[in-house]
């Protein structure tokens, strides 16, 4: 039996699979949960701002049923799926940019994980740093509409955001390859991407329990670069890359991988205790319990990032921690959604 099968190399994906393999789809979760959990958190709230341009909004969605931008109306909702669409772009656009920069370097020559566009010949060095700047030009179009939509304030985010995505492994320093990687994932597919769904559709910032959901968020997205990273271990030490996985070891590589994945299942059990003991004001306190449903979801891959597997036999851990932040993401939503108390702003 050869590596990659019982009869040989797995057959060559056709034209259109590659590039989706590419894509790499067990990272999309990272994009969704937040537009997710942030578009639940604003349509739950009942907001009344006081102030210069003050705006009533409906118990049910944030923002009256269109708001009013430049003479015309736009609905929240366009507003939620523009923020869906930007970052898909990005998270795809940064798997290009990732494919093709470790791809030039040469870190990708042996690779222990799934398929990789310029390692592997299937696409062009050339073709997947396109792939990557249409992706990225995606995000900016769509992003300046929500710019346009809401707060010019955005654009400087969303250029972070794309200078983010291109320099992890691009560029003459990437910070991807010194250990800054999930620092880079916690902030940007955590806080910013779940903070900025919620002020898209609500024009507020000011919310904690909201803060509090990105972070946990966050700390999921960032384990899912961990468990890539615990698995490429061996192969990025070859390759120089110095991962937060590489600098501190197989073993502490996966107490770090378990603290991402059980900090939010803390953080949300004390949330509820303090709701349902009237410490945190909640209209609908057990909810907030919902979230600890998927702690099965999270024993499986935390047992193997804990004990002595390497290489290829933690593949498995990817796809379980993509599972583990959906079903996780989906419980928060439908938790914040339930709970949010009204709020005032002033301003």
């Amino acid at each position: 039996m050869s590596p990659d099968g019982p009869t040989g190399p797995p057959p060559t994906p056709g034209p259109v699979a590659r590039w989706w393999l590419g894509a790499r789809p067990r990272t999309l979760p990272a994009a969704v949960v937040p537009v997710v959990v942030g578009t639940a958190a604003a349509h739950a709230k009942h907001i009344i701002g006081f102030g210069p341009g003050w705006k009533t909004y409906s118990p049910l969605t944030i923002g009256p049923s269109s708001l009013s931008i430049h003479g015309l109306k736009v609905d929240p909702w366009w507003c939620a799926l523009g923020a869906l669409v930007v970052a898909l772009a990005i998270q795809i656009g940064t798997n290009y940019a990732n494919d093709y920069s470790d791809g030039i370097r040469g870190t990708d020559d042996a690779r222990v994980g799934p398929l990789r566009l310029t390692a592997s010949g299937l696409a062009s060095p050339g073709a997947v740093k396109r792939a990557a700047f249409l992706a990225f030009g995606v995000a900016a179009v769509v992003g300046l509409g929500l710019a346009w939509a809401t707060s010019w304030w955005v654009l400087l985010v969303g250029a972070a955001c794309l200078l983010a995505g291109w320099f992890y492994t691009g560029g003459p320093r990437p910070y991807g390859y010194v250990g800054l990687g999930e620092v880079f994932v916690f902030v940007f597919f955590g806080l910013v991407a779940t903070v900025g769904t919620f002020y898209v559709q609500s024009l507020c910032l000011n919310v904690w329990q909201v803060w509090v959901a990105a972070a946990m968020v966050g700390l999921l997205a960032t384990a899912l670069l961990l468990a890539n990273n615990l698995r490429d271990i061996a192969t990025d030490r070859q390759s120089g890359k110095r991962t937060l996985a590489v600098r501190v070891g197989r073993r502490a590589g996966g107490c770090c991988y378990v603290t991402c994945i059980g900090s939010p299942f803390v953080a949300v059990a004390i949330w509820a205790l303090l709701a349902v003991t009237g410490a945190v004001h909640c209209p609908w306190p057990w909810a907030l319990f919902l979230p600890l449903l998927a702690v099965p979801l999270a024993v499986a891959p935390a047992r193997s990032a804990l004990g002595d597997a390497e290489g290829r036999l933690l593949l498995p851990v990817l796809a379980a921690t993509g599972r583990l932040q959906l079903v996780f993401g989906a419980l928060l939503a439908v938790a914040l959604w339930a709970t949010l108390p009204p709020t005032i702003v002033f301003g």
